[in-house]
């Protein structure tokens, strides 16, 4: 949580040593600037966020996350943390990860995901905080008005903002639930009594939560899914060591059947991916050649042997290795005639990497872009 985030030059001024800012780290990469940034996997924003300390603070960024190497400042541990480095999916004071289908309506998701690993330290203070953001509007800017942080860990005299409210089952885990405001916008806290050091679980479990709380409603949107750290003393040797996140539309939680697809089948399928280690990142996009419009697709296509998907964005996924179907999200479903649409995943692999050799788009062969 950014207790300060008023602050105006939060992501005005980004920067990070040794990298240009629009690559993908693809080694590991020190960030020692207040607010720089860059991308990892094609995918996620990985940033610094010193809003709290003039003192010095690095990180080291990886292919999956990151780790504080330095932290100097100290912070009142009855007020608010230094910093908030952290990895992201979606948009941050004007700073959109790669390729993010956010902000996008709470009623028009079907389903948001995560994985999340966090390594820990002795000797410090410091919460490990997950952020969720939302707002009535779709913003990509600024303050969102309503803040949802999960608490993995904590240590040190500290506590999230406001009071405690009760406590909730949520993903098969109870939590304590903490209320209140930090002065610019509203804040639900779930505090695990015992350390997560990984979890994979639903994102959408804890917004309708709130949801249920009268704190938002389904107009709202979700702009933002994050994981990170809050220091308020050292943290150095703290990492998340693998994040991940998805967010599907097609609304109603996942429950109603899509739309029978409509419309003559022309296609070209063009793949285009971003390759490094044994991970990689596709961007698929699909073109209708025909003269009618499509309304509703299905892509199927299989990958080769030893890769497996771990995220997507822009379309729903059945399958995670071998046979692979991608379904439209609410806002492609429809292609108009010459038109095209994209969507992407990202995934690992072992051996050499390949290309998926066919694509049929609602059964009909398509041509390779």
């Amino acid at each position: 949580m950014r207790r300060a985030l008023l602050a105006l030059g939060l992501l005005a001024t980004t920067g990070v040593t040794g990298l240009a800012l629009a690559q993908p780290a693809q080694a590991d990469t020190q960030i020692c600037e207040q607010y720089g940034s860059t991308t990892v996997g094609g995918r996620y924003t990985v940033m610094n966020n010193r809003w709290g300390t003039s003192a010095q603070q690095c990180i080291n960024v990886t292919s999956s996350g990151f780790s504080i190497t330095s932290q100097q400042g100290t912070g009142n541990t009855s007020g608010a943390p230094v910093s908030y480095p952290a990895i992201y999916y979606g948009c941050h004071y004007t700073n959109c990860s790669p390729g993010t289908n956010l902000p996008m309506q709470v009623s028009a998701i079907s389903s948001a995901t995560s994985s999340i690993s966090y390594n820990y330290v002795s000797g410090a203070t410091y919460d490990a905080a997950y952020d969720i953001w939302l707002d009535p509007s779709p913003r990509k800017d600024g303050v969102n008005a309503q803040e949802i942080m999960i608490w993995f860990n904590r240590q040190g005299s500290i506590q999230p903002i406001g009071s405690r409210v009760g406590s909730a089952t949520i993903g098969g885990r109870t939590w304590d639930v903490w209320q209140g405001s930090n002065g610019s916008n509203a804040v639900v806290s779930y505090v695990a009594p015992s350390p997560i050091t990984s979890w994979s679980f639903s994102v959408l479990d804890f917004i309708n939560d709130v949801k249920n709380r009268g704190a938002i409603t389904s107009s709202w949107y979700l702009t933002s899914i994050q994981a990170g750290f809050e220091p308020w003393i050292g943290g150095a040797g703290l990492a998340v060591t693998n994040f991940s996140a998805a967010v599907n539309g097609g609304g109603g939680g996942g429950t109603s059947s899509p739309p029978p697809p409509t419309g003559n089948t022309a296609c070209r399928v063009t793949y285009g991916t971003s390759v490094w280690n044994n991970g990689f990142t596709a961007t698929v996009t699909v073109a209708n050649t025909g003269s009618s419009a499509i309304n509703g697709w299905s892509l199927g296509f299989t990958l080769p042997g030893g890769q497996s998907i771990t995220g997507s964005w822009n379309a729903a996924l059945t399958g995670s290795s071998g046979a692979i179907t991608a379904r439209n999200a609410a806002h492609n479903a429809a292609i108009p005639a010459g038109g095209s649409t994209s969507f992407g995943f990202q995934g690992t692999y072992s051996g050499s990497f390949a290309s998926p050799s066919a694509f049929t788009l609602n059964g009909t062969a398509c041509s390779r872009g």
